[in-house]
């Protein structure tokens, strides 16, 4: 038991310390928060769509920037495509797994606003098919995944792929880098405050 401790909170640091490490990615972190900064600042709003543990992290990153994360400011537009549950399941029985977030997004998404994709391997279907809807709908995709990239790897704008192959690694700085963009979007846009 001890042994796991230890290999585990090692693994995440080191995946850590390589994006600590990386320049570029760096850059890329800073691109996606300053993209919702613009989305925002012209009344757009951010949504998310991830599955399983990537749906916890897409409601926890949204919760950040529509109540607060550090500072009390007014709330910002973003939120998770899956909370409405009676939603998801009338969609996904009627028309299928796939179609839950796309739908959804048809639905609310607007030219001008960003939906960020969220899935570890970069391959969900349901998370491909939101992304071609986004694409249709004129939004702008920050895509958050593992290593490869998967097949999101071509289809956003900007891509924060962890890298790491595992799961549980890429899951925890998905939510590191959700509460740096958090953090930037909050002091750019209510410094003042």
């Amino acid at each position: 038991m001890h042994q796991i401790i230890q290999t585990s909170i090692t693994e995440s640091i080191a995946v850590k310390q390589a994006i600590l490490g990386d320049e570029a990615f760096q850059q890329k972190i800073k691109q996606a928060a300053e993209i919702c900064i613009r989305t925002f600042q012209s009344d757009g709003k951010v949504l998310f769509c991830g599955n399983g543990g990537s749906a916890a992290d897409a409601q926890h990153i949204s919760a950040e920037l529509s109540g607060r994360f550090y500072t009390d400011r007014p709330p910002l537009y973003a939120e998770a495509l899956h909370v409405n549950s009676s939603y998801v399941t009338a969609v996904a029985n009627d028309y299928g797994y796939d179609d839950v977030y796309a739908r959804m997004l048809q639905a609310a998404g607007r030219s001008g606003d960003v939906l960020v994709a969220i899935s570890t391997s970069g391959n969900s279907s349901n998370i491909l098919k939101t992304i071609a809807m986004a694409r249709q709908q004129n939004m702008t995709v920050i895509g958050m995944t593992g290593a490869s990239g998967g097949k999101m790897c071509d289809l956003c704008d900007v891509l924060l792929n962890v890298p790491s192959s595992d799961t549980p690694r890429i899951q925890e700085s998905h939510i590191l880098i959700g509460h740096i963009i958090c953090q930037i979007i909050e002091r750019e846009m209510f410094l003042e405050l």
